[in-house]
């Protein structure tokens, strides 16, 4: 694009605050702010009266956070140019976990980093660690500064310190950015509080109830067991506030573009710290509309491009992750559609894979999972997913009602028999978790418990052998999948669970902290002792994605698709690349399931399954028979694994 399509003032303003620098980053600049500009000033456009203003006001936070980037991380910037496909090849495994639950502050996670390293992690997200409000926070998701962290966790220099030390290990950080609401706390809260219009503006305050009711008879309640309602009544603003989440948490106003630039800098001081990926939190509920339920709005992607467009001009090595924890039709506009594509976030969390994986362990059956996954389109060829088993947060049924129709299933219904089978309560269920948010008027019930539990290896190790097999079977779903595979905290040790979770008075009311165990020396001591528990995970896990890294079919720009006319208990995933075609078979049941020798060589024609290194062939009915919950990556047999010597 000519650098005449950004207009003069635009181009003054950067030339003055880059003087200093000498030419060669004046002119990478340039070319960033040529290549950005119009997704820039497009997407504020779509949203603000005063587009023009708006993008000159981010551009000079651009300028400003370019000028101050240390010459290391300009040098992750163009290996990130040069290599755009970073985050999106097979050797890319995530792990999640809280510091003080791994190694106590961020310079003891940092002196921990050989048990990741050697599961092969190459990403690391650190859950919310800014400087929360004091006592309850919603787990750190109540933020009272950005631009600090916990005191009981470190500095900010600790955060620099632990980017760099991971970063010459290979992995990146990832970090929460809570976009849709602060800490009642925050300075931005407190100067509303005490009378300021501009701050005053920054949030959605009302005088009386007769606007917050209209919403109202729209609007979800996230939390409903202890925060019912969204709006609360603040004597110090005297008016009713917007609090989706708790009531300490202060909705945004990001109509305000003032709150936009905010964060724009915030992305800047973040990224300058070494901070390579953002995970986006509650990005789905950026923006009020009254008649809606106030989510997935179509301001929210113009608002993410933004910041994105702002981002890549000064610091392209960060990603965007949006935590969008929605219904699969929804999904894909957090990485890109229409106009948005390519230009909104870069990763996305596959909530519908996470819930269609419970789903078919506790049925035996793939036929809803083939509808609802086989419905989405393909992601956008600059985006990809992040697939998991379990994360921090408890377990909601998200299945749509039209997809369980499809297959002969009542939506209500199937959710009422997960939260049944999850909680044990179903007859042979092996799981042992607990209902979260238990809503009598819906029959909504959400399930906390650590994937051991959920599988068969809780605290009465209802079964422990078929806990193993599901364990595995489910990372090996999520790691065939595409995308980023993420090991939540806790799955690569088989932990039960935090049995003392409710001890802590801050903790006694949310379930959610049993599957957030710490995650101990001794514990990743135990991954080297024969025969553990955590031994027997570890290792499985390790062997999953190291296999997975030697796998060039497993990149993410090879497409996934699924293959029809399976046996109902086993789901089929296609991988075509340029380097050979992977087909990936897992069997939900506990039974020997069969699969036609000719579907197998029909894709793959000389097959040898590289995962478990089952030997593949047909019996004399020309089928090939799954053991109980197994997992086959199938290649020819002449494919040659990066990883082999």
């Amino acid at each position: 694009m000519p650098r005449s399509a950004v207009p003069d003032a635009i181009t003054d303003l950067v030339d003055a605050a880059l003087a200093d620098l000498p030419q060669h980053r004046r002119d990478a600049f340039a070319l960033r702010l040529e290549r950005w500009w119009p997704d820039l000033h497009d997407a504020v456009a779509a949203v603000y009266p005063s587009p023009d203003d708006v993008a000159a006001r981010l551009v000079t936070t651009a300028a400003a956070g370019f000028a101050a980037r240390p010459a290391e991380l300009h040098a992750l910037d163009d290996r990130r140019l040069l290599n755009p496909d970073w985050f999106r090849r097979p050797d890319m495994v995530g792990y999640a976990c809280y510091a003080d639950r791994y190694g106590g502050t961020l310079a003891g996670v940092g002196e921990r980093l050989d048990h990741l390293t050697d599961l092969g992690v190459t990403y690391l997200h650190l859950m919310p660690l800014l400087d929360p409000r004091p006592g309850d926070n919603d787990g750190g998701y109540a933020v009272r500064n950005y631009r600090a962290v916990r005191e009981d966790l470190g500095t900010i220099d600790d955060l620099r310190d632990l980017a760099t030390d991971l970063r010459s290990r290979g992995i990146s950080l990832v970090v929460d950015l809570v976009l849709n609401h602060v800490a009642r706390e925050h300075e931005w809260a407190e100067r509303a509080r005490t009378g300021e219009a501009a701050y005053r503006d920054y949030f959605l305050i009302h005088p009386d109830r007769e606007t917050p009711d209209a919403y109202e008879r729209t609007l979800p309640e996230v939390f409903p067991d202890f925060a019912p309602g969204n709006f609360t009544f603040d004597d110090d603003v005297n008016g009713w506030v917007w609090t989706t989440f708790n009531a300490w948490q202060w909705d945004l106003n990001w109509a305000n573009p003032a709150v936009l630039v905010e964060f724009a800098e915030i992305v800047m001081y973040l990224a300058n710290l070494g901070v390579e990926v953002l995970r986006l939190d509650a990005i789905a509920f950026l923006w009020k509309r009254l008649g809606t339920d106030c989510q997935n709005q179509p301001e929210v992607h113009a608002i993410t491009q933004a910041l994105r467009a702002t981002a890549r001009m000064a610091a392209p090595a960060v990603l965007f992750k949006a935590e969008a924890i929605v219904g699969p039709r929804e999904l894909l506009p957090y990485l890109g559609q229409g106009r948005h594509t390519g230009r909104v976030s870069d990763v996305a969390y596959h909530n519908s894979l996470m819930v269609q994986i419970w789903s078919m362990l506790a049925s035996g059956s793939t036929r809803l999972a083939e509808h609802a996954l086989g419905a989405l389109p393909p992601t956008p060829s600059s985006g990809t997913w992040v697939t998991y088993v379990r994360c921090h947060d408890d377990i909601g049924w998200a299945i749509d009602d039209g997809d369980a129709a499809a297959v002969g299933l009542s939506g209500d219904g199937h959710r009422r028999f997960l939260s049944d089978w999850y909680t044990g309560d179903f007859p042979g269920s092996p799981a042992e978790g607990l209902v979260f948010q238990h809503n009598p008027d819906t029959g909504d019930r959400r399930i906390s418990g650590t994937t051991a539990a959920l599988t068969g290896l809780g605290p009465s190790r209802r079964d422990p052998d078929g806990a193993f097999a599901r364990l595995f079977l489910a990372h090996a779903l999520t790691a065939v999948w595409g995308g980023i595979p993420v090991i939540w905290s806790g799955d690569e040790i088989a932990s039960p669970g935090d049995p003392a979770w409710a001890d802590d008075p801050a903790h006694a009311a949310d379930n959610r902290w049993v599957h957030r165990p710490a995650v101990t020396d001794a514990d990743r001591a135990a991954c080297r002792e024969p025969g553990s528990d955590a031994q027997r995970a570890y290792d499985g896990l390790a062997h999953i994605m190291r296999t997975r890294a030697g796998l060039p079919m497993l990149h993410a720009e090879a497409p996934v698709d699924l293959v029809p006319g399976l046996d109902d208990g086993v789901l089929g995933v296609l991988r075509r690349h340029p380097s050979g075609t992977l087909l990936g078979l897992v069997n939900v049941t506990g039974e020997h399931r069969p699969v036609p020798y000719d579907v197998i060589t029909r894709h793959v024609a000389d097959p040898r399954e590289v995962l478990s290194h089952h030997v593949i062939g047909p019996d004399d009915a020309g089928l090939s028979w799954m053991p109980p919950y197994a997992a086959w990556w199938i290649t020819e047999s002449q494919t040659r694994l990066f990883t082999e010597s």
